[in-house]
């Protein structure tokens, strides 16, 4: 039998945000400094916008750009935007004025809403934007540029009252846009539908354990994959959004004491400015905190570290094409009986699919599934309700990423006796030296073991004997010190000697926006003239 309207209402994250004002009205819903706005307030100033964007011209399937931090404009933008039938365009905010042009020429976006401390930063961007710039306010910056164009508050007394006629028909309507990071060229443009938002904010519910009682600290970005859909997922139970302009350790500490936080989220890097900041060797949270990691998957010994603070560590993976995690480390209560080792090493898996997305396969180069024998490496692929629509206006590339009905992550896996898969490497990063593939990951878990070492990154470097070997990119912990001879001789303890790097190199690692190591830039510096030199 069809579906009929009594029977089917189209899933759009909008309809949570309609509950959460009635049903938590009175509720804290965004708390940001010495401001708290309830359920009640944020829905209204999400109304105002959406108003105010209306009257500014902004019609269904426009697109409304925002380069902003983790403020409370941004949580707005998140449903204000969609309320109107636009989609919106969250940009990273250490982007270079060249690939902010790029993303609001490639998006054709009709309003950009910029941060006055981002604003100068990215000058010319602004400057040559030719659709309505509206500006959110840093208090701290007092001399900061100032763009041309409506505050956003005095935009938003504009949309007061006003309620937009947009309604979602149909669920796939595209609800944002996220650019990818374009390590290898420009980025490439993630559409997200009001369906796969909904029900990756529900995946999120289910498996962090989201609850009216919770209390979630924004040091994610939100624009990383709208912030792995949690400003939808929190919004939705109707509990507590704690804004945090830009991470600092320190700060996120006492807002974790000052306001009972119970969830964040954070790339292996954040985890470990959580580490080196740690009041006292001591410290241990007031209450369980839970942390979900992602970005890059992270070595048993930080899971070890982090969880002796108290914290309740979930593992996840996942892409921007995938609305951010698409697997979990689902965990069985019979693990939690094992030794702190033992347990580490089991989360450092990627694990299995989230329970909204199902589908997840580990294949080989003819789309037939590897053994689950935890050692033959195949690519990760994935289909379902949380896998994009596309790339906006990249029909081939959207074509290539689905070729055989799947998306094809570019991650390479194993696949243990019990179906959790753990991330080897990216195809791009695997070396393969002497005919012997080497996992990058594994060495650097190896190294992440050495009480000196901070953060690592291993790449394959030109050999003339064996077509590339390892070699190992490191940060010293503060204080401490190491040679390479050290190094190399611990690798050797514990690895094959032909996986163990053969050269390193102490220094600062290049990162992205969201914590992962730019692998490609060292790589890329590796390899900048080697056939020359090797065949010189």
């Amino acid at each position: 039998m069809p579906f009929q309207s009594a029977n089917f209402a189209p899933l759009t994250p909008l309809d949570f945000l309609n509950r959460s004002r009635v049903v938590f009205r009175n509720r804290p819903a965004v708390v940001y400094g010495e401001t708290t706005w309830t359920y009640g307030e944020f829905a209204d100033r999400c109304q105002a916008l959406a108003g105010a964007l209306h009257r500014a011209g902004v019609e269904p399937g426009d697109r409304v750009a925002a380069l902003l931090p983790n403020v409370p404009a941004m949580l707005e933008a998140h449903f204000g935007v969609p309320m109107t039938g636009a989609l919106l365009v969250a940009i990273n905010t250490r982007l270079s004025p060249g690939e902010v042009s790029y993303i609001l020429d490639h998006s054709g976006a009709k309003v950009l809403v910029v941060d006055t401390e981002l604003a100068a930063g990215v000058r010319t961007a602004v400057e040559s934007f030719s659709g309505l710039v509206v500006h959110v306010s840093d208090p701290a910056a007092e001399d900061a540029w100032v763009p041309p164009g409506p505050g956003y508050e005095e935009f938003l007394a504009g949309g007061a009252g006003t309620e937009a006629a947009f309604r979602v028909e149909d669920e796939a309507t595209p609800i944002s846009i996220n650019y990818t990071s374009g390590t290898t060229g420009n980025p490439k443009g993630v559409v997200y539908s009001h369906r796969g938002a909904a029900l990756n904010a529900l995946g999120e519910i289910i498996e962090t354990g989201l609850s009216t009682a919770s209390v979630y600290l924004w040091t994610l970005p939100m624009f990383h994959c709208n912030g792995w859909c949690f400003p939808w997922a929190v919004t939705a139970v109707g509990a507590t959004h704690v804004c945090l302009r830009r991470f600092d350790p320190a700060e996120a500490y006492r807002l974790i004491e000052r306001w009972g936080v119970t969830h964040l989220c954070g790339a292996p890097t954040v985890l470990r400015m959580f580490l080196a900041a740690r009041p006292t060797p001591e410290y241990r949270f007031a209450r369980p905190v839970h942390i979900v990691t992602a970005a890059a998957p992270p070595s048993p010994t930080l899971i070890a570290q982090v969880e002796d603070m108290g914290a309740r560590l979930t593992h996840v993976y996942g892409l921007t094409e995938v609305y951010g995690p698409h697997t979990v480390c689902a965990w069985h209560p019979e693990w939690d009986a094992l030794p702190l080792e033992e347990r580490a090493r089991l989360k450092a898996r990627q694990g299995v699919a989230y329970t909204h997305a199902a589908f997840l396969r580990v294949v080989d180069e003819n789309m037939q599934d590897v053994p689950a024998d935890g050692q033959t490496l195949g690519e990760v692929v994935m289909r379902g309700n949380n896998v994009m629509l596309g790339y906006y206006r990249q029909p081939e590339a959207t074509a290539e990423a689905f070729r055989g009905g799947w998306f094809h992550s570019g991650d390479l896996a194993v696949v243990h006796p019990d179906g959790y898969i753990e991330l080897k490497d990216r195809k791009k990063d695997i070396i393969i030296s002497g005919g012997e593939n080497i996992s990058t990951i594994e060495v650097e878990n190896t190294l992440y073991k050495h009480p000196a070492v901070a953060e690592c990154a291993v790449v394959g470097v030109p050999d003339e004997k064996w077509g590339e070997v390892p070699k190992a990119f490191v940060t010293l912990k503060p204080g401490a010190t190491a040679t390479a001879e050290e190094l190399r001789a611990f690798c050797r303890e514990r690895l094959a000697h032909f996986k163990c790097p053969k050269h390193f190199e102490f220094c600062e690692l290049p990162k992205t926006s969201t914590g992962k190591i730019r692998k490609n830039v060292l790589r890329q510096q590796e390899w900048s003239g080697a056939e020359d030199r090797i065949r010189g």
